[in-house]
């Protein structure tokens, strides 16, 4: 990225009682450069920040240049949150991979559903999986020299012609080149095979993973972890490609495949080093493997174990549930149908609340024309076509991973004031777990 395409940093928040609120920083001020130098992103802004001395060029709401002086101790956090995580653009992606979710989208949602990134920075920030088709030298030379391990890379296939095949781009290829690179390092990656039936299954996966181990030897392994995954389809997709969905057979033989080959990592390595990812259970109809499985859960961005650890941070919140409410409550609880299975034993110790009913609603999306659906791919339409002209009682209760991170709205752009509208109900976001049990600790007597 040049100089000259990196913007101010749009202040959205100032931490209360933080450094910066203590030299008079608001929401909507601009940082313009840390003692000297222009951040082009959240990581160069961490870096520049450590310093005990700062010179902060900052641009105010009207448009005045101010320059700030902070002394402060090493490390200290100044307390600014900001619009972005880049100050210099994107790093949009130019592979055409066939099971891409966003080009399995219908048109004309919000731009932000179409934005293809293969960004190393939101990789090592947030977990977001890249390719690394797409860095330049000198990307690769900063990843080197700010240590910015671990990354999240999506493989799909270490045979190069495979690879390519299924990214559609010819540097594809060079995968077990980049890993080398990353060992030599000692740097570290989290790998994903999203799994495309008669294209990089069978022998080919097996072949993934065993190149793949090949990096998990060393003192500080080049390939700390991998995820299987299968390849999500949508209605949406492309006529044109050559994919097929998962089956229940595909699915019991992928997880016999992979428990041979997990065996064999655990002797080796003493981990399981590949993880399947909780759906394939669900759609073999299977149970998931024990809690004890997913060691300190490395992969759980890819939902591989993310059902156990679910229940588990259940089981220890629902001590802090009430015996019973002040007066009887009933709510409709809207999941994906994919853990309609896996979530009866917390159905079931919800309703053990006395003038608690919850009724779990597990839904398949019709949006996205899907069997089998995760819950934060459920759409407003999905919802409001499962519940029009049904009782939902006191209110409904919607996870907030369906939702955008930062507003109510649905992935196909339906707002949750627009579903409770239509559906002449109250509609209540709830976050995770601890959401849900303080929603009805909040009832009790």
């Amino acid at each position: 990225m040049s100089e000259a395409s990196i913007q101010p940093a749009l202040i959205t928040a100032v931490e209360p009682n933080s450094i910066a609120a203590e030299v008079g920083f608001e929401a909507g001020d601009r940082l313009v450069a840390i003692n000297g130098q222009r951040p082009r992103d959240l990581i160069d802004y961490r870096f520049l920040c450590a310093d005990e001395v700062l010179e902060l060029e900052v641009l105010d709401t009207k448009g005045k240049t101010h320059h700030v002086e902070i002394e402060k101790d090493y490390d200290d956090d100044l307390g600014l949150e900001f619009a972005t995580a880049l100050f210099d653009g994107l790093i949009q992606c130019n592979n055409r991979c066939p099971f891409c979710f966003i080009d399995q989208q219908p048109p004309g949602k919000r731009d932000s559903l179409y934005l293809k990134d293969d960004d190393y920075r939101l990789s090592f920030l947030y977990g977001s999986y890249l390719t690394l088709t797409n860095l330049t030298q000198r990307e690769w030379e900063r990843i080197e020299q700010m240590r910015l391990s671990p990354l999240y890379v999506s493989v799909h296939a270490t045979e190069p012609d495979i690879r390519t095949r299924l990214l559609k781009n010819s540097r594809a290829g060079q995968l077990l080149s980049h890993l080398q690179w990353f060992q030599e390092r000692q740097l570290q990656i989290h790998a994903q095979v999203v799994v495309c039936p008669g294209i990089n299954d069978g022998e080919h996966l097996t072949q993934t993973l065993m190149d793949l181990s090949q990096f998990h030897q060393a003192e500080i392994p080049a390939v700390a972890s991998v995820a299987v995954v299968p390849v999500g389809l949508t209605r949406f997709r492309p006529l044109e490609d050559e994919l097929v969905p998962v089956t229940r057979e595909k699915a019991q033989e992928v997880i016999t495949q992979v428990q041979a080959l997990q065996t064999t990592f655990r002797q080796q390595f003493g981990s399981t080093f590949a993880w399947l990812a909780d759906e394939w259970f669900l759609i073999a109809g299977q149970d998931l493997p024990p809690e004890s499985h997913y060691e300190d859960y490395p992969q759980i961005g890819n939902g591989v174990g993310s059902i156990r650890q679910f229940l588990k941070e259940f089981q220890k919140a629902a001590k802090k549930l009430p015996k019973q409410l002040s007066s009887p409550r009933r709510y409709t609880w809207i999941v994906g149908s994919a853990v309609e299975q896996a979530f009866q034993p917390i159905l079931q110790r919800l309703n053990q609340v006395k003038g608690l009913t919850v009724e779990m609603v597990a839904i398949a999306s019709q949006y996205w024309g899907q069997d089998i659906s995760v819950t934060g791919l459920i759409t407003g339409q999905d919802i409001l076509q499962a519940l029009q002209g049904r009782d939902v009682g006191d209110a409904v209760l919607i996870p907030t991973v369906m939702l955008k991170h930062d507003s109510p709205t649905f992935l196909d752009d339906m707002s949750l004031n627009d579903l409770a509208s239509k559906l002449n109900a109250i509609a209540l976001p709830v976050d995770g777990i601890e959401g849900l049990i303080e929603m009805i600790r909040s009832q009790a007597k």
